[in-house]
């Protein structure tokens, strides 16, 4: 339960890390290493030859190009935020800044998680919201190698509260978006493993919770 705990910690870091920003000539070089394949592969995820033969110098400079494009503007672009994307019956009302906001950074403070001063964006940016979980994941695996059994399981209520009333409700269709409008494989490829690891989430979660609760977990 401890490793499951931060294999699940390790991507949700991964993605917040894509989508926070347009990627370093170092996160590159890093998923062109030899030995991040595997961890790829186990996600499914090939970026392909073009990637993986391309000079780092030129994928840093066209994958900025293309997250500005995606992400920020100017122009039609897809907002990374959860209340851009939430609509209330009226498509007019997803607007940044909107309730879900105000929501998402009661509920991370709330567990007793702050925001790092360095911190600009908004509480419910994809980066924040995949950032918070990759944070709580990382508790839950230390908690379970203490051995903590009741502490980890109430951390993995709070993961699959915030999946349910937040990832769920909204990165599905923003990823949609991505997939949809991306140029180049990068972000598409990224989006879609983001679609199945929250699918897989969703699916284990609870199950794991349950299993607990029998106890039939046995901590690392």
């Amino acid at each position: 339960m401890a490793e499951m705990a931060a294999a699940r910690s390790n991507v949700y870091g991964l993605l917040a890390t894509v989508f926070r920003a347009e990627p370093s000539a170092a996160l590159l070089a890093g998923l062109k290493a030899p030995e991040f394949a595997d961890v790829l592969g186990s996600l499914d995820l090939s970026l392909g030859e073009d990637f993986r033969d391309a000079p780092c110098e030129k994928l840093v400079d066209d994958l900025a190009i293309e997250f500005t494009r995606l992400f920020i503007g100017p122009g039609p672009h897809i907002s990374p935020h959860e209340s851009a994307n939430i609509e209330h019956g009226n498509a007019m009302e997803a607007t940044l800044w909107g309730p879900e906001t105000v929501t998402v950074k009661t509920f991370i403070e709330g567990t007793g998680l702050e925001y790092d001063d360095s911190f600009t964006d908004m509480p419910d940016h994809i980066s924040a919201e995949l950032e918070f979980m990759q944070r709580l994941a990382a508790k839950e695996a230390e908690t379970w190698a203490e051995p903590n059994e009741q502490l980890a399981t109430n951390i993995q209520a709070i993961e699959r509260r915030f999946l349910d009333e937040h990832l769920a409700r909204w990165v599905f269709p923003f990823c949609e978006k991505v997939i949809e409008r991306s140029e180049l494989p990068f972000y598409r490829k990224f989006a879609e493993v983001t679609k199945g690891f929250l699918r897989y989430e969703g699916e284990t979660l609870q199950a794991r919770i349950a299993e607990a609760g029998n106890g039939k977990a046995n901590p690392d």
